[in-house]
């Protein structure tokens, strides 16, 4: 795995479904896990399934990572302009992460392109990760044996109790806790809305935004043990299993 680049994927829509309100990308899950794995060395492309504008939602500028990438000329660029799906190469990422907000629900899990990009990555050897309702852009990718590339690893998401918290449960098309345990994959969760990442061999995912950073640090440290040279355990392993 020579390549030092991620690729940072987040939804187009802006919609939240019928309900006349607005949505989009959770600003924190894109800065948090930015800050961290640009400030360890590696360079970040971000994508969505057309390209284009990403709409953002929790645009919360006394969050002072937001505030400073809010301010960087090269990261709102990328944001205005974001590749499409079908830009990808999958040989250019050593991993893929993508991120929240409500609107990841409506586009991020039937994307042919990014299921296949996901999936190279992975097999690859690269990382893949998400955080919060960016992980429903995993449950449908399937691994060259036709399994779900999740089945068997332990899983955060957005859990069930979170989103009848925030009174979403009905506008969502499916609760995303309950579609992670139809694949075959262990969910795992923390009190509501607290910091919870599970590191599950490559597989990074993290429950809600205050986990966001932490879903980057494991990045880079994952990262990190790929490039000693050092084999990364298969399936969850005291070392990469994490209970904030």
């Amino acid at each position: 795995m020579k390549a030092k680049k991620v690729l940072f994927v987040a939804t187009n829509c802006s919609k939240l479904g019928n309900t006349g309100h607005r949505t989009g990308a959770f600003l924190s899950e894109l800065t948090h896990p930015y800050d961290e794995i640009s400030g360890a060395g590696y360079q970040i492309d971000i994508a969505s399934p057309r390209g284009g504008e990403i709409p953002l939602d929790g645009v919360k500028m006394d969050d002072p990572v937001n505030a400073v990438w809010m301010n960087d000329e090269d990261f709102l660029e990328k944001i205005a302009n974001s590749l499409s799906a079908d830009q990808l190469n999958a040989d250019d990422y050593c991993a893929i992460y993508y991120a929240g907000g409500h609107g990841a629900m409506f586009d991020l899990a039937d994307n042919k392109k990014l299921q296949e990009i996901t999936k190279e990555i992975w097999e690859n050897d690269g990382i893949v990760s998400a955080v919060c309702h960016g992980t429903v852009g995993l449950v449908n990718v399937r691994s060259s044996d036709g399994q779900y590339l999740i089945k068997d690893h332990e899983v955060a998401a957005f859990s069930n109790s979170e989103e009848e918290a925030v009174g979403m449960e009905d506008v969502v098309p499916f609760l995303l806790q309950d579609k992670i345990i139809s694949r075959g994959a262990h969910y795992t969760h923390a009190s509501k809305f607290a910091p919870h990442v599970v590191k599950s061999g490559r597989l990074v995912t993290g429950q809600n935004p205050a986990s966001a950073m932490g879903v980057g640090q494991s990045i880079v440290e994952v990262l990190e043990f790929i490039s000693e040279g050092r084999s990364v355990p298969a399936m969850n392993w005291c070392e990469w299993h994490s209970h904030p």
